[in-house]
């Protein structure tokens, strides 16, 4: 996070950027959770980036909701941050402009992301079809 906020000092100086990371955890627990609010709600965010893993950040951001001060929320950001702050390396342009980037990195990292992309894929789109069919 540190090097989200240095970089970020640096390719856009007018804006201030806040960070806060919980503890790595399945489940936080409500201590966790009003600590979570409270670094959030004193920041005062324009834009709140939830990075806690899918489908986590998505289920934290419905259930606290109204609890939160803030306007705008983007979650499912994937690698972004580490893309940013530069710890992990993006795929090559070929693959980006050709939209397998989500390929390369299940090559790269198969043990990580096969789950992902080989059971998670399939059954959202199974999903998708069965709410347009409904």
């Amino acid at each position: 996070l540190e090097l989200v906020k240095k970089r970020a000092s640096s390719d856009y100086p007018n804006i201030t950027v806040e960070t806060y990371s919980p503890p790595y955890k399945p489940e936080f627990s409500k201590e966790d959770n009003e600590a979570i609010i409270h670094a959030i709600n004193q920041a005062c965010p324009d834009l709140l980036w939830i990075g806690m893993t899918a489908p986590k950040q998505e289920k934290w951001a419905f259930e606290h909701w109204d609890e939160l001060d803030i306007h705008c929320h983007c979650g499912t950001i994937g690698a972004v941050f580490d893309f940013f702050a530069g710890t992990y390396q993006r795929a090559p342009e070929w693959w980006q402009e050709h939209s397998l980037e989500w390929l390369y990195r299940l090559i790269k990292e198969p043990r990580r992301m096969w789950r992902r992309y080989i059971i998670g894929n399939p059954l959202f789109l199974w999903n998708i079809g069965k709410e347009k069919m409904a």
